[in-house]
């Protein structure tokens, strides 16, 4: 780059930090424009220099008319908008079927009066307008707008905008008030017992080799030594052996460490191992239903549905985490493989997929779990009665409903 290059370049770099305020307005102006207003512009230019040129009267006066028009429609924008606007969702998250309420508060903050300006709150792909009423300086505007939900899911809310332009739509100015938020919809689930009992047995824990004072699993009884704790001293046996030795003998129970309980859930989410969404949906719902009751039976849990996942979530985190969960590029072999990375020590694993995953996609899912790992894949087929089978280390229970999951993970359906 030679040195009279740099000079200019450095030298047009100083000009464009001076002229960037004019610059910055002057494209929030014709941002203000729109697509009426533009075509409005390029006809009366047209019809200005073609009556100009032809010499028709009445082209020039139309185009000086729509001309005119337009910049009459300026003085519409004209003047400051100073709100302070809140924004609120109750509830922020909510079961699918249900409906939340979005509360609007408006306060005019400036010393002189508004006027009246359309206010809209974005919700999902569509919007909900209505008209803010002149409003005195310090007057509050509030409205309530209900929003119903049918399916799962997260839909933004917000944030507010305000929009200022002329009655025939040729300028518009909109101003956002507020932060966007997200409501939850969380997948429909059904209450379930304890996963203490059924297809999961272990939330007692796995016994270990490693020695303790202090747990469930009794192993033997010894001698007492200073420091041991005397509420763990077997009056019956530290008795029987004081008699039969003819000395003092104290003998205090000795335990066997036990290994909390870790559950992982995981939703398939390849689009190939569903024939409809409804499957998809009727599966996460499973998979929220076991999450649930894992997390109020007080156990380690982890979620996996593709990209989404939370490792010893809170119970409203956790859904949070169903209601983001959609199609993706993770077969089910992946989706475990990653929860051996999230979740080593995991002792049990519920895969819930879709009626078009085979045994040998479930094998090699599998083979990505530690052996000791107690595995069960709840498969959603419609229209199907509840089946059973079990082989090389998998569990395969069917069902057809959400209704019918508290009997599958009971364990009572026979092969």
């Amino acid at each position: 780059m030679s040195p009279r290059f740099a000079t200019l370049r450095r030298w047009w770099g100083v000009l464009a930090d001076l002229a960037r305020p004019v610059t910055d307005a002057v494209r929030a102006g014709l941002e203000c424009v729109s697509a009426l207003g533009w075509t409005t512009l390029a006809l009366g230019l047209v019809a200005l220099v073609g009556g100009w040129v032809l010499g028709w009267h009445e082209f020039r006066i139309l185009g000086a008319t729509l001309l005119v028009l337009l910049a009459l429609s300026v003085l519409f924008l004209i003047g400051r908008t100073q709100l302070e606007v809140d924004l609120e969702l109750a509830p922020e998250r909510l079961v699918a079927g249900d409906s939340s309420a979005a509360h609007v508060h408006v306060t005019n903050v400036a010393r002189t009066p508004l006027l009246p300006v359309g206010l809209e709150v974005p919700v999902g792909e569509s919007s909900a307008r209505f008209t803010l009423p002149a409003l005195a300086p310090g007057g509050t505007f509030e409205d309530v707008l209900v929003i119903p939900t049918e399916t799962r899911g997260v839909i933004p809310v917000g944030p507010v905008r305000t929009q200022r332009g002329d009655p025939f739509g040729l300028l518009r100015r909109e101003l956002e008030w507020s932060e966007g938020l997200d409501l939850f919809v969380h997948p429909r689930t059904v209450a379930l017992e304890s996963l203490g009992s059924g297809l999961l047995r272990d939330l007692e824990g796995q016994t270990s080799n490693d020695m303790s004072m202090s747990d469930l699993a009794f192993h033997t009884l010894r001698e007492y030594e200073p420091g041991d704790d005397r509420r763990y001293i077997h009056w019956r046996s530290s008795a029987k052996a004081s008699g039969a030795s003819g000395q003092s003998a104290f003998l205090v129970r000795q335990f066997l460490d036990t290994r909390r309980s870790h559950v992982a859930v995981v939703v398939d989410v390849d689009e190939a191992a569903y024939t409809n969404p409804d499957e998809f949906e009727l599966a996460l719902s499973c998979g929220a239903s076991v999450t649930v009751r894992a997390l109020a039976d007080e156990m380690e849990t982890t979620i996996v549905c593709g990209a989404q996942a939370a490792v010893q979530p809170a119970p409203h985190t956790a859904l949070d985490t169903y209601s983001r969960a959609e199609f993706g590029p993770w077969p089910l072999p992946a989706a475990t493989s990653r929860l051996g990375t999230l979740a080593p020590d995991v002792s049990a694993v519920v895969l819930v997929t879709g009626p078009l995953t085979t045994f040998e996609v479930l094998q090699r899912a599998r083979a990505y779990l530690a052996p000791q790992v107690r595995l069960v894949a709840v498969q959603v087929v419609p229209n199907s009665a509840l089946s059973y089978r079990e082989g090389l280390g998998i569990v395969v229970v069917t069902l057809a409903d959400l209704t019918e999951l508290p009997l599958v993970l009971a364990g009572g359906v026979t092969a």
